[in-house]
Order: structure tokens, then sequence, then C-alpha cells
């Protein structure tokens, strides 16, 4: 255990920001989960909006890699892309 305050602090603020960051990428993955399912293009659309600036605001905080938020947004842009061929 910490004998310090400040290292009492610290571990009370990683612990937060700990999980503060798991509760952000989880929301992701799940409205990513959402895009994949959905059939309408229009709204898958609107969802991949919403779900690009998810991943930057990741990639941004250091919660992801920028190169796996570049990598899901364009996977995420061919999928939505091909709603509309099909």
């Amino acid at each position: 255990m910490a004998n310090h305050k400040s290292a009492l602090k610290r571990i009370r603020s990683n612990d937060a920001k700990r999980l503060r960051n798991r509760y952000q990428a989880k929301t992701t993955r799940t409205f990513i989960k959402r895009l994949k399912g959905t059939t309408d293009q229009a709204e898958a659309q609107e969802l991949y909006k919403t779900v690009s600036s998810m991943l930057d605001r990741l990639a941004k905080k250091n919660i992801i890699h920028k190169n796996k938020a570049a990598n899901n947004k364009s996977k995420l842009a061919k999928f939505v892309n091909g709603l509309a061929a099909a």
C-alpha cells in the first residue's frame, strides 16, 4: 500500500480515469455493433458520423491507438457504402 498522500491520490484518480476510459470504449463498441447490425443506409450514415467522432475522441485521448481508430473508421465506411449497392 502507498505511504504518501500524493500516491494515494494518484491511485484514486487513476481508478476514476480507468473507469471513465472503460465506459467510453465500451459505449463506442456498442455503437459499432449497432451500426453493423443496421440495414437502412440513411440510418447507417447517421450512426457512422456518431461512431466516427467517438473513435476520434478515443484516439485523441490515447484510449485506443490512432491507427486502430483509422482502421475501424475505414472498415465501417466501406460497410456503409456497401449498403447503397445492396
